[in-house]
């Protein structure tokens, strides 16, 4: 299992990307290949910086985001603000 950290920011309140993350589709989408959302929330000190993290097999959080970039980026999500750190247990 690997544990990814997402940070990035977005385009939209965090309330309107907050609602499509948490949405049906998307937690269906996660759940059929394995990802685990631990925590999302807002930066108490600037709106727009979120932190996502999140739990799955090796690889399957990262191929999942560059797969549906487009998806990821009409919910608000600013692609190229995005920074990745991927942690596995050793």
């Amino acid at each position: 299992m690997e544990t990814t950290v997402w940070t990035f920011n977005l385009s939209v309140p965090f309330s309107e990307w907050a609602k499509i993350y948490d949405s049906d589709d998307v937690t269906k989408m996660h759940a059929s290949v394995g990802i685990k959302s631990l925590f999302r929330g807002v930066c108490k000190d600037d709106s727009t910086r979120v932190c996502a993290v999140q739990q799955a097999p090796v690889g399957v959080a990262q191929k999942i985001f560059e797969d549906n970039k487009e998806m990821i980026r009409g919910a608000g999500h600013i692609i190229e603000s995005t920074v990745i750190t991927a942690y596995t247990e050793q």
